[in-house]
């Protein structure tokens, strides 16, 4: 095992960027001791020469006047014999790091821009510049190499093609996420396979007007640059089977984001009736499935952001993971949406996407393997970008208690206007700092109290609720769970309900759901008093 041995030079008392390397190197399998602050030069060249440490760590964040004389007594006195193998990196600030490059004393000199992957792949020995055959060029491998580190995901699309490309070439230049998902405009994602059926005046609209496969091959084609990130894109509304064909072969989709059923009368997204969109939605998983592509079904969050009641979502959330199982996928993605439905507090959501998770990892076996993604909701955002920058840190930092593999960034200027690239780098940079102060050593904020009862309460509805749709279609499906027709029937008759769904036709809406005390509860029409899934299924069977 090879050993780093860190100090800070001189004077210099601040050490808390040299633990968090050392913590770093620790991950990649180093061995490190740290000598602390305040370390005299000739007591660094006596560890060096009693210690023969692979890598030794100097660190100094004062001036870099004074920082010039101590590089410049130490390389005398190391020139004055000892160990000559050992590499010399140092770390502080930018004028400081500046100074030690120009010094000849260090193999590298970082300055705190750098991201935890850049220092981490300096650690394995990859110092050479990112190429498209260094990186993995898919997302499973992708989180292998990075976590714990999140894979950081955005998603841009200008309402032009000519500025998306732009924009994508300066956001992949930026290194500054691992993951692009493209955002076609509504035009695209109902109707590319039906160009007669758009109405040209909404444009752009919500995203890139993609008109042809060729706009996706020159999107692609801009991001081989930088740090080469995977490319995703929506699935589309309708014709979900013929996006899926070619997302994969004009931009290599690094995994599908399929609904299980929505995009359908229940949202006007498509016309399609609802077990007609889950039929679909389900063979476009297999064929996913077939190709070894990871699938996300980016269901349960469509709930909550019609003020579902959260026994719901959660049983949705193990609802669609059991569809996409079913439907043969190997890596599924699990998305879980933060600071939804509004008002929502940290800790009732935190055990909410616990309970989501703990349920859906309970089908995890050789066959199926859960990646979990984190991100915040997006209603939630104010329009002032100060207050927004607040409201994205805040987010992450409570959805890093779901230990994610991908962290979705939803940029700070989205609650006011379609992502600007500048704004894009931001906000990536911001998660990037989150991640900097919090992923080694936070408190676990899964172990409170407050956030595991809740957490085990909505469990408990979210069974009820699963077995009572299960005893509703046992004797017309051998899988209720998964059968169109039974899921179907489910939303019609309000078992699976929502305020929104009001005056829908194909939809009940009867439900009354509530905030209180930061979760949110399904309400007795009479009473106003919350209640759990027994009641609510007693009083549905009755009507």
């Amino acid at each position: 095992m090879k050993t780093i041995i860190g100090a800070a030079i001189g004077s210099c008392v601040h050490v808390g960027g040299l633990h968090h390397f050392l913590k770093l190197a620790e991950t990649e399998g180093y061995r490190t001791i740290s000598y602390g602050p305040a370390v005299s030069v000739k007591r660094i060249v006596k560890i060096i020469r009693e210690e023969k440490p692979d890598i030794m760590a100097i660190s100094y964040r004062l001036t870099p006047e004074s920082a010039s004389e101590l590089f410049s007594e130490l390389k005398a006195e190391i020139s004055k014999g000892g160990p000559s193998n050992i590499r010399m990196i140092f770390g502080g600030t930018p004028p400081v790091a500046r100074v030690a490059r120009d010094s000849g004393l260090f193999d590298i000199a970082f300055d705190g821009t750098e991201s935890a992957e850049h220092i981490k792949r300096y650690l394995r020995g990859d110092t050479g510049k990112s190429s498209e055959s260094t990186l993995p060029d898919n997302l499973v491998d992708r989180i292998n190499k990075k976590y714990p580190y999140p894979l950081i995901r955005h998603h841009f699309g200008r309402p032009s093609l000519h500025e998306t490309i732009e924009g994508v070439v300066k956001i992949a230049e930026s290194g500054v996420l691992d993951i692009l998902s493209i955002g076609p405009d509504q035009n695209a994602q109902e109707h590319f396979f039906r160009p007669e059926e758009m109405d040209h005046s909404q444009d752009g609209a919500g995203g890139v007007p993609l008109r042809k496969p060729e706009d996706l091959e020159a999107i692609y084609k801009s991001t081989r640059c930088g740090n080469f990130p995977l490319v995703r894109c929506y699935a589309g509304t309708r014709d979900l089977l013929k996006w899926a064909e070619m997302s994969v072969r004009t931009i290599r989709n690094a995994w599908a984001a399929i609904p299980l059923c929505w995009y359908s009368v229940i949202d006007g997204r498509s016309g399609r009736l609802i077990s007609d969109a889950i039929k679909e939605h389900q063979e476009v998983m297999h064929w996913y499935a077939l190709k070894n592509i990871p699938v996300e079904v980016n269901e349960s969050h469509q709930w909550s952001l019609r003020d579902a009641h959260d026994s719901l979502a959660v049983a949705m959330a193990f609802l669609a993971a059991w569809n996409a199982k079913k439907s043969g996928v190997r890596h599924y993605v699990s998305q879980y949406m933060f600071n939804n439905p509004p008002g929502t507090s940290a800790e009732m959501d935190i055990a909410k996407m616990l309970a989501k998770n703990e349920m859906i990892e309970e089908l995890s076996d050789e066959s199926f393997t859960v990646f979990r993604q984190v991100r915040a909701g997006l209603a939630h955002f104010s329009s002032d970008p100060s207050f927004a920058q607040g409201q994205l840190a805040a987010s992450a930092v409570i959805s890093m208690a779901l230990k994610p593999h991908i962290l979705h960034v939803v940029g700070f200027s989205e609650g006011d206007h379609a992502i600007f690239p500048d704004e894009l780098i931001q906000s990536c940079n911001i998660a990037h700092g989150v991640l900097h102060n919090t992923l080694y050593g936070m408190p676990d904020m899964s172990e409170d109290k407050r956030v595991i009862a809740r957490k085990n309460e909505l469990k408990s509805e979210a069974r009820i609720l699963l077995e009572e749709l299960s005893d509703r279609g046992k004797n017309q499906s051998e899988d209720p769970w998964s059968d169109p027709v039974v899921i179907s029937d489910a939303i019609r008759t309000g078992l699976l309900d929502t305020p929104h769904f009001q005056g829908n036709p194909h939809l009940c809406g009867q439900i009354i759901t509530r905030l209180i005390d930061g979760a949110w509860y399904a309400i007795d029409r009479e009473t106003g008093e919350k209640m759990g899934e027994p009641e609510r299924i007693r009083l549905l069977n009755a009507e």
